[in-house]
């Protein structure tokens, strides 16, 4: 877990090379990441944790505990699972609105290569099966990138109306 500060200093670099002419500008997964990962750090600061804090209690606090709420079978027959507690979650909350939604298109989206391998099918029939989660992902994804660069830019992001199903986060 990165400082405050040194989270503040990595997303002002990133932030100020993107405006160089001679450096690109960061890409939507850099930005997203970036923000994911203030939105992190500041959520573990606020839980009193710090680089020194036991593993554990971090891992903890980042991930979630207790017994995982969102899960998806995949064609592969593997299982994954992902909860909705935690600072990570709260951060996917804040940047892409619904948790729920996003575990289920991303992780859809992350494995269509190997549901393509594992029925033997081609990759573009595959993903035209999964149209609909693709257009979902862009579209969450679009909001995320939008959400995280107003974070990034000082800007801040409001807070979602609804609550956590665990309590705050």
């Amino acid at each position: 877990m990165r400082s405050p500060a040194a989270t503040a200093l990595a997303v002002l670099t990133l932030l100020t090379a993107s405006a160089c002419a001679s450096h690109p500008a960061p890409g939507a997964d850099d930005v997203v990441k970036a923000a994911t990962r203030k939105l992190t750090d500041d959520c573990l600061t606020r839980q009193g944790l710090s680089p020194a804090s036991d593993r554990q209690r971090v891992a903890d606090a980042l991930f979630g505990t207790g017994r995982a709420e969102l899960s998806l079978r995949l064609p592969t027959g593997y299982t994954v699972r992902a909860h909705t507690d935690g600072c990570l979650a709260a951060a996917q909350r804040r940047l892409y609105g619904d948790q729920d939604r996003w575990f289920h298109t991303s992780v859809v989206v992350n494995n269509l290569q190997p549901e393509a391998a594992r029925t033997g099918r081609p990759l573009s029939e595959v993903r035209a099966a999964h149209r609909a989660e693709l257009t979902e992902w862009r579209r969450l994804r679009a909001r995320a990138l939008t959400r995280a660069t107003a974070l990034l830019e000082g800007g801040g992001i409001t807070r979602p109306s609804t609550t956590h199903p665990k309590g705050n986060q």
